[in-house]
């Protein structure tokens, strides 16, 4: 196959990979807070 077409995939793997990346320290960003400041009902 054209050699673009495998560069253009790995670009679109290396996005990818950021996105998820970015979620996952979203979500246990998430989770660490909501250990140490657990939500107390009044």
């Amino acid at each position: 196959m054209n050699e673009l077409f495998f560069d253009s995939l790995r670009v679109m793997g290396l996005g990818m990979l950021g996105i998820f990346v970015v979620v996952a320290i979203f979500y246990f960003t998430i989770v660490i807070l909501g250990k140490l400041l657990p939500y107390e009902k009044e």
